[in-house]
């Protein structure tokens, strides 16, 4: 390798290092819930070539799109879905990196190839897994263009650093939901613990007689149970529909 070709390997390294190092920053600075959006975004801006990207996620036995830069990825997600083949399913399920370069041609996905060239114009891609996975789930980085041969090893780079600070920013969001439907259960517990304990005073029942009148008042009212337990615990008194209030004996039914 010559001076020039040395000093031009160096200079692109330096860029991928300082751009690695803007984007773990920016990812960081932002709400959980908005990491997954910027992501795609960060992909289409980032990465040379590509025109819309979304993320995958495997769950429960299906994928489905949590994140898309416009309708076009999410039509070009579908398609894989719906066939059951595609770049961005293989990625995920084999853990590999995926850089089809005429999605026209590539006999590994023929059908999805000419589905989402034909319907969307979509022509080459890059697929990522993303490295962060739970029990329950596994993402991936599918990144699109509208040309043949779009992504070169530089792009592929690129949104390999881009992937790993996106699965970074998957486990970010998916334990912020976790603690946020943690602690909405914690206040509907206490709100169920409160309105207990006033039936329990006002009517001199047991704590499973309270909690029999607060479920069917729930059920006759068609109302969540937490809801019940808030007004119960402002008020006093059981909610009432139709015929009255829920009876004492029919709680120890």
């Amino acid at each position: 390798m010559g001076a020039d070709e040395l000093q031009q390997a160096e200079d692109e390294l330096r860029v991928v290092a300082e751009s690695f190092g803007q984007l773990g920053a920016e990812l960081e600075s932002m709400e959980p819930a908005d990491t997954l959006d910027a992501v795609v975004r960060m992909a289409v801006d980032r990465v040379p070539g590509s025109v819309c990207a979304s993320i995958t996620t495997y769950e429960h036995g299906r994928f489905r799109t949590v994140a898309a830069t416009d309708d076009r990825a999410r039509r070009a997600d579908d398609i894989q879905y719906a066939l059951g083949s595609g770049p961005c399913l293989d990625a995920i399920v084999e853990d590999a990196l995926y850089r089809p370069r005429d999605l026209r041609h590539d006999k590994r996905w023929p059908e999805y190839g000419e589905r989402v060239s034909r319907e969307l114009g979509l022509l080459s891609m890059l697929s990522y897994r993303l490295g962060h996975e739970t029990d329950d789930s596994i993402d991936g980085l599918n990144i699109y263009a509208d040309e043949v041969a779009a992504f070169d090893e530089h792009a592929e780079l690129v949104g390999l650093m881009l992937a790993t600070h996106g699965a970074l920013a998957v486990a970010l969001s998916a334990n912020q939901q976790q603690v946020e439907n943690l602690r909405k259960a914690l206040v509907s517990n206490r709100e169920i613990g409160v309105a207990m304990g006033v039936l329990m005073t006002r009517h001199q029942v047991t704590r499973d007689q309270a909690f029999g009148l607060l479920r069917m008042a729930s059920q006759n009212t068609n109302r969540k149970l937490h809801e019940v337990a808030r007004e119960v615990a402002d008020t006093g008194v059981l909610p009432t529909i139709g015929g009255g209030r829920p009876r004492l004996e029919d709680a120890t039914d």
